[in-house]
């Protein structure tokens, strides 16, 4: 909890929030030179930060530093102050904490310089981050109270709440929890009268803490059950996660094992479909105690196995592993086959030698046996390379099915004749999003087992659908479905297919809605969206590597489907003006409709054409 928190704070003090922007107008601003630089500057520090910082730190360093140049050509420190807080939180995501450390000094340095009293509290507030994270409290605890008493001076309650709070997380740290719960309860004071939803919802959740390590555990419920109606209204799913994994865990130590599972189910289910491996990993290990205590050692196995996978993810270890073996084996077999070259010399340079003697009783005799000893070695050997060679080959036969399991077959085959996969743009690609109505409160009412066989059943049939109008799944999260027409290989019919696929899938929901409806259980209905448009497609990352597909187009088709309706597909004004003279569809306007951070957007319901 505590380094979740102050990741926040890290996130918080750039004053920048402007995640709604659309990229292509801001690119457009960074490379219109004849605009201020001012202006660039501030382009810039949005796609750094909104763009790229979280979802691909490297990238928010790299952008940050094109930032960083323009600014210092300029003679802007402001503006350097501001890229050298951006990369130093790209390096604080990635746990190098001592790098992150040097540019936000940096960045203090500039902001002293210039006098700017908001900015020099907020970079000490990251310093003291950074050095909370390496676990030195008293230096972290200092830079804490240094940016406390400037957020005083200027009155920035929001500045002086989010102190607070850290040096709160200094003293829980410390045992120290009487003056815990007195930061924190000033912190949650200020958050409720400056009306900052999320810092109560914080404040709440670190109050809870304090009072379950105490043994307060009605007091800790009640104000964990606060944090979570909070997260709820607000719909912060990352918030509701980590608020049912904290009450499932302190059912368990009340010795409620059941209200305990199903709590932590419901936080594991909303943290993989936000993709917290954190969160995942702390719901793992709730579900293993409480199946583990109630006697459930197969259920308990199943989630520490879970839990084994997770802390290998943030280890970041299993690839690097992974790698070393195949080495060492394609090693092994290389040995293998220069011994059996060398054994074959050896055998005929024997037999010459043995034909030499053919003349002498004991040299036929000692030839003989030599050679019926080196022979048995040889087929010794041979049969061991044959061995080794057929281990090898079905390694790279069960690598290669992965391979083609993960990535699109163009992908997988350029991945293994270049070592790398280039990124590349796409001009027509229709995006599909699916995503079951009212899943967070069905999770409430159903098991977690019940929960995931019905997700397994619909995703199964959405595989098979896809397969066959030859359209590209490209991930899951959660409940939702994305899949793309028109990539790796873009084809004439490819908004056409994508249609029919979304046409199905959704008859293939509504029939199995109203079984299960026939049936008396519970079955989800479905919104599906489309929308056609540009895409950026390539490998993300190198361990558990995956083929994702960037750009507005897929933000847009995210819009199309989450103002869809129940039962029907969602296509956008792009899709339509490609298939509007496709007799065998058929079309309903339903007006611009209010998109959130797009505006108002054209969008038609489409199905086939009965005539």
């Amino acid at each position: 909890m505590m380094r979740k928190l102050l990741l926040i704070l890290l996130i918080s003090f750039s004053g920048i929030c402007l995640r709604a922007q659309n990229l292509d107008s801001l690119w457009g601003v960074w490379n219109d030179k004849a605009q201020p630089d001012t202006t660039r500057l501030k382009s810039m520090q949005k796609i750094a930060w909104d763009g790229y910082l979280f979802s691909q730190p490297d990238s928010g360093f790299y952008f940050a530093q094109m930032q960083y140049d323009l600014a210092k050509k300029s003679g802007l420190k402001n503006q350097m102050a501001n890229s050298l807080n951006t990369q130093g939180v790209s390096f604080a995501i990635r746990s190098d904490y001592p790098k992150a450390l040097n540019h936000f000094q940096r960045g203090l340095k500039l902001l002293e310089e210039i006098g700017d009293r908001k900015g020099i509290a907020s970079a000490l507030m990251n310093i003291g981050n950074i050095y909370m994270y390496q676990g030195d409290y008293p230096k972290a605890l200092d830079y804490y109270q240094r940016s406390l008493k400037i957020y005083e001076e200027i009155s920035n309650n929001n500045g002086i709440a989010n102190s607070l709070g850290n040096i709160g997380n200094i003293y829980k740290n410390q045992g120290e929890y009487l003056k815990a719960l007195d930061n924190y309860q000033r912190c949650l004071k200020i958050h409720e009268e400056i009306v900052d939803i999320n810092g109560i919802a914080a404040s709440l959740s670190n109050i809870g803490n304090i009072y379950k390590k105490q043994g307060d555990y009605y007091k800790a419920l009640d104000y964990y059950q606060r944090s979570l109606k909070i997260s709820e209204e607000i719909d912060h799913k990352k918030g509701m996660a980590s608020s049912l994994n904290d009450i499932g865990s302190l059912y368990h130590n009340l010795g409620d094992y059941q209200k305990s599972i199903n709590k932590c189910s419901n936080g594991l289910l909303l943290a993989q479909y936000i993709g917290s491996v954190e969160l995942q990993r702390d719901a793992c290990q709730c579900l293993y105690d409480g199946y583990k205590t109630s006697g459930n050692g197969n259920k308990a196995l199943e989630y520490h196995e879970q839990m084994l996978v997770l802390d290998d993810s943030l280890n970041a270890e299993e690839t690097a592993k992974t790698l070393q073996q195949m080495e060492f084996s394609k090693q092994v077999f290389a040995d293998s086959m220069a011994n059996v070259k060398k054994e074959r010399l050896v055998q005929e340079a024997h037999e010459e030698e043995v034909h030499k003697k053919n003349r002498t009783r004991n040299g036929l005799i000692i030839g003989g046996v030599f050679f019926v000893l080196l022979a048995g070695g040889i087929y010794s050997r041979l049969r061991f390379t044959k061995r080794a060679k057929a281990a090898v080959e079905h390694e790279k036969d069960r690598s290669e099915n992965l391979l083609l399991n993960i990535l699109p077959a163009d992908i997988a085959e350029e991945l293994k004749t270049k070592g790398k996969a280039d990124a590349r743009d796409f001009d027509m690609v229709s995006i599909l999003f699916t995503d079951f109505k009212g899943f967070t409160s069905a999770s409430e009412k159903m098991s977690a087992k019940d929960l995931v066989a019905n997700i397994n059943q619909c995703f199964e049939a959405y595989d098979g659908i896809c397969k066959k109008f030859k359209v590209e799944k490209i991930k899951t999260i959660g409940d939702a479905y994305m899949a793309a027409g028109g990539l790796p290989v873009p084809t004439e019919d490819s908004v056409k297919n994508t249609v029919l696929a979304a046409l199905e899938i959704q008859a293939f929901i509504t029939q199995l809605h109203q079984e299960k409806e026939a049936k008396g259980e519970h079955a989800f209905e479905m919104r599906v969206g489309i929308h056609t448009g540009a895409v950026v497609a390539g490998i993300v990352g190198v361990k558990k590597f995956q083929y994702d597909i960037w750009g507005d187009t897929v933000n847009t088709a995210s819009r199309i489907e989450s103002n869809g309706a129940v039962g029907k597909v969602n296509i956008s004004q792009a899709t339509y003006d490609l298939l509007k003279e496709d007799t065998s569809f058929a079309f309903e306007s339903r007006g611009k409709i209010e998109a959130k951070g797009k505006g108002e957007i054209e969008m038609y319901f489409i199905c086939k054409n009965k005539l």
